[in-house]
């Protein structure tokens, strides 16, 4: 579930001579040496970080050297009302007055990184807005001479990589009317993608939050995602609520704060956006926030909300976006809704909200995205949902629906539908899914739905994932033609009632990750080499059908390929599998797995595999493998010489095993020798290797 709200930066003011330019394109191959410099020493980054684009300047451009950039005369770039530049007026990221004056420079996600010089933000002193968010500065600290840009009314320094102590001297930007700190973005993927101990956020100390907001009673919008601020509700509440009088937007995600909310905050009238995400608030939701006549967005996902939602704010008619998500603490249930109401994303998942979902829930005709997964609502599904045509995202999973489910032939623009883990019941016709053109996901598993597996779900050309399992489906699939340009990454049908023959068209997925066919009653023989087109297939389930696998290469085959080593077989075409399940599939024989250098997982238990278990077994995945039942076979001994592994579960029992018993892994924490014909004594070493594991074992 994502916990941002979509982030409005609050667009720069703008004139009628505003035009954009491209600041990284140009500025090295600019004559204008004063202006190309002085865009270098502003930014300071690397020259080799500056993608250069001849195309895009003109073509007496000359390149420039910051090397040798001459001094800035700030007494030429400065005038009263503002730095003028040549044609710079017509370059993107630069906002023009009338007069030609520079008054704002936009470089979000330039690329750019390093610090900032300190000097030149005096020769930027006439800005009224100044954007570097999505960069990386390297968690410097914000310069507190950034104080000194006094005309600044927007100021956005998000996800830009500073960090430390934010500086006093933005308590004199008194003309500011956006302020965006917000740095949650930025650590998350930075954390993401390198091995980086914890770097130190923004944050709060000194000056605190009180001091920093007391001069700025301009402000309307105040973004501080992930600045560690570190307050009591009592503290945090009283100062916004106190210094700015005209705020609208307030996101104060992942900041530290803890609860209760209180109702100092309603005296913010003109509140429209409340994002208090990732925060200790431990209280309830006060209903006076619901008074806000202007509120389009409340969002306090993961907050530790508790107690009893008001009913209200679902009907408060301005309301665009709620989301409580990931409070388990939190109940309620859902009114009666106002025929067009604005909700366009309700979410309420892994919450304690229960009840039944009312009719009326299909006058939401804006709805785009409903998220209800592992709450406690019953009851059947209303039909009315079908009125949602701008519906894209639908996730249900795990309550207690019951009954058939809606058609959602009027939400063509579905991408994700998840109905898992109900009690839903009847038929699926085929027809519901007919020209779902986008749907990308659909889970129905774990539910009772019967009758025939929905056809049309084949035939959509942007479905990735299907997961059908642990239904009642039954019959026979029916065929379905050319499959091999469908993106269909996982198809998951296992634990249901179907049959007759596998049909062909579901190993012709070019693209399969995932194919689930596990527990059903599908019959017939089913040569290995047949699956020769999965060829970047990790996982493959087919235990516990009626089938039969033929493990060695068939005779059509030509003489050469018989005549091959079985390191030559057909399930050399499979150098991704690291997943396989053949469990009661009549094998006669272990397959030619010597080459799955990616094998983590292999049962072929309850077989008719007869014979030693040939040493190469214990060599496959080149130490991953991790898993190995051969238990319910006819196996007689180990071949030697034999090194086991490191696995952590060895499943040999119920076989004609002889001999001694063989040393299990000091990895394993799953062994079971039981039901076989080992000698009776125990080598003492046994207990080096079992500190921590289940060991099963009897005597004959």
């Amino acid at each position: 579930m994502a916990h941002s709200l979509s982030r409005p930066l609050g667009a720069p003011p703008q004139a009628s001579t505003t035009v954009r330019h491209d600041p990284i394109n140009c500025l090295l191959h600019r004559s204008d040496t004063t202006t190309q410099c002085l865009l270098h020493d502003l930014v300071n980054y690397h020259a080799t970080s500056v993608r250069h684009d001849l195309v895009n300047c003109p073509a007496t451009s000359v390149r420039h050297d910051p090397v040798n950039c001459p001094d800035i005369d700030s007494g030429q770039l400065l005038h009263r009302s503002g730095m003028t530049c040549n044609d710079c007026c017509g370059w993107k990221g630069v906002t023009c007055d009338q007069a030609g004056h520079v008054t704002g420079l936009d470089l979000n996600s330039e690329l750019i990184y390093s610090g900032i010089d300190s000097r030149v933000v005096f020769l930027v002193s006439s800005f009224l807005s100044l954007n570097l968010a999505y960069n990386n500065f390297n968690f410097t600290q914000i310069p507190s001479s950034f104080g000194s840009l006094s005309r600044l009314k927007y100021l956005n320094l998000s996800n830009a990589g500073f960090s430390g102590q934010i500086p006093i001297g933005l308590s004199r930007l008194k003309r500011l009317v956006t302020l965006d700190l917000s740095s949650l973005d930025f650590f998350e993927t930075f954390y993401l993608v390198t091995d980086f101990p914890v770097i130190p956020i923004l944050q709060f100390e000194n000056p605190n939050l009180s001091t920093l907001l007391q001069n700025l009673t301009g402000l309307t919008e105040l973004r501080l995602d992930g600045v560690n601020i570190s307050a009591k509700g009592s503290e945090w509440c009283q100062t916004i609520s106190s210094s700015l009088p005209n705020l609208q937007v307030l996101s104060l995600s992942n900041c530290h704060l803890s609860g209760p909310i209180c109702y100092s905050l309603q005296k913010l009238q003109f509140l429209s956006v409340i994002n208090l995400d990732l925060n200790n608030l431990s209280a309830p939701v006060p209903e006076s926030f619901a008074n806000f006549t202007n509120l389009t967005a409340l969002s306090l996902s993961l907050s530790k909300l508790e107690g009893p939602f008001p009913e209200k704010f679902f009907q408060v008619p301005t309301l665009q976006t709620l989301d409580l998500g990931n409070n388990r603490f939190l109940n309620g249930s859902l009114p009666e809704f106002l025929q067009n109401g604005s909700l366009r994303r309700l979410v309420l998942s892994n919450t304690n909200f229960s009840g039944r979902l009312p009719d009326s829930i299909g006058n939401l005709r804006n709805l785009s995205r409903i998220e209800l997964s592992v709450c406690n609502f019953s009851g059947p599904i209303p039909n009315s949902m079908a009125n949602l045509s701008h519906l894209v995202y639908l996730d249900f999973s795990s309550n207690n629906f019951t009954g058939p489910i809606p058609s959602f032939q009027m939400s063509k623009n579905l991408t994700y539908i998840d109905l898992s883990h109900n009690a839903l019941t009847g038929p699926v016709p085929s027809s519901y899914f007919e020209g779902f053109s986008n749907l990308v996901y659909i889970d129905l598993a774990y539910n009772s739905f019967n009758g025939r597996v929905p056809l049309s779900l084949f035939f959509l050309q942007s479905l990735e994932k299907m997961q059908l399992s642990n239904n009642q489906f039954g019959g026979q699939v029916a065929r379905f033609p050319n499959v091999s340009l469908s993106p269909l990454n996982t198809l998951d049908l296992s634990s249901n009632k179907l049959e007759g023959l596998i049909p062909t068209f579901l190993f012709d997925f070019r693209t399969i990750n995932i194919l689930s066919l596990s527990f059903n009653s599908f019959g017939g023989t089913v040569q290995l080499e047949r699956i020769q087109n999965l060829q970047n297939l990790p996982r493959l389930h087919l235990s516990y059908n009626n089938l039969s696998i033929n493990a060695s290469v068939s005779n059509s085959m030509p003489v050469s390929v018989i005549n091959a080593s079985v390191s030559n077989s057909s399930l050399s075409h499979f150098p991704h599998l690291n997943l396989l399940r053949l469990a009661s599939c009549n094998l006669r024989e272990f397959p030619p797995l010597m080459n799955k250098s990616r094998m983590a997982y292999l049962d072929l238990s309850d077989n008719q595999i007869s014979g030693e278990i040939p040493n190469w077994i214990w060599n496959i995945g080149n130490g991953t493998l991790a898993y190995l039942n051969l238990s319910r076979n006819l196996l007689v001994g180990l071949q030697r010489p034999h090194i086991i592994p490191n696995l952590t579960v060895l499943d040999l029992h119920s076989n004609l095993l002889s001999g001694e018993i063989p040393i299990p892994p000091e990895s394993a924490v799953y062994v079971d020798y039981s039901s076989n014909n080992f000698n009776s004594s125990v080598p003492l070493e046994f207990g080096n290797h079992l500190t921590s594991s289940v060991f099963f074992f009897s005597f004959k």
